[in-house]
């Protein structure tokens, strides 16, 4: 007997995979809505616990995309595996990229925090980041794209904390079935909910260590922000013209192929 995929309530909380959400119900321009259970997305998953495990598994996921580098990977561990489930890393670019600067983040003292991070220096890479994204990885998400049209949802997207590189990726989708951007941009911001962020890791977790001044200057790394989404739209733009020419152009998107995504996440 064919097990029936469960639809997670909205607000479901997972013990230890952080940023977890069904983007399901999410409307399009044209009145029609994202399908529940068709496609999630999340932090990592390489320390679910076996609740967690157990829920995910329910889900009757097909695929379950994986976003992280192998810089991530390392320091996080690989993600618990889920029965039946296919497993897709395609590393994309890290905002905060490299083991120096993430060696920073969590050892730092507040004088090389506020020369690397501070005067706005940490929201312009995000920026430059989603920006980077975009134009240089348009044939990963392409690919993501190709697959979830043909065979790979219900889909799960993450990458660390299943806010930046996970949330560029929903958004590029989402775009391609014609979601709303009010929408996009309102269930990006959900990253920011408390229970939602990643857990900021340091060292010295001493009250300087993690003062208000420093996790100030961390802030924009770890957080949501309206401009970095902005800063992916106008690349766009700037790069292709429009988004539908970033769609036939860039994403390779024939109208079969749109068609068929719109089939498979979308309500009738």
């Amino acid at each position: 007997m064919t097990q029936t995929p469960q639809v997670p309530p909205a607000q479901t909380e997972l013990a230890e995979v952080r940023n977890f959400r069904d983007v399901g119900g999410l409307p399009t321009v044209d009145g029609r809505r994202v399908r529940e259970g068709r496609l999630f997305r999340s932090g990592h998953l390489a320390h679910a616990t076996e609740a967690d495990a157990a829920f995910l598994a329910g889900l009757g996921l097909h695929t379950v995309f994986d976003f992280r580098n192998a810089s991530d990977i390392k320091l996080e561990g690989p993600d618990v595996a889920l029965p039946g489930v296919r497993n897709v890393n395609i590393p994309l670019t890290d905002p905060a990229d490299g083991a120096e600067f993430w060696t920073m983040v969590r050892d730092g003292e507040l004088d090389l925090l506020r020369g690397a991070l501070g005067d706005g220096k940490a929201a312009a890479r995000m920026a430059a980041t989603y920006r980077h994204i975009i134009t240089t990885r348009t044939e990963d998400h392409s690919r993501v794209l190709h697959a979830l049209a043909e065979d790979s949802v219900p889909a799960l997207m993450h990458c660390a904390a299943g806010k930046d590189r996970a949330g560029l990726s929903v958004a590029v989708t989402l775009l391609a079935v014609g979601v709303e951007r009010e929408a996009i941009e309102a269930d990006y911001l959900k990253s920011n909910d408390p229970h939602r962020r990643y857990k900021i890791r340091r060292s010295d977790s001493s009250a300087v260590g993690m003062s208000a001044e420093v996790m100030e200057l961390l802030s924009p790394l770890f957080g949501a922000h309206t401009d970095y989404l902005a800063a992916a739209y106008d690349a766009i733009e700037r790069t292709w013209g429009s988004t539908e020419a970033y769609l036939t152009d860039g994403l390779k998107l024939t109208p079969a192929v749109r068609e068929r995504l719109r089939e498979q996440l979308l309500t009738d």
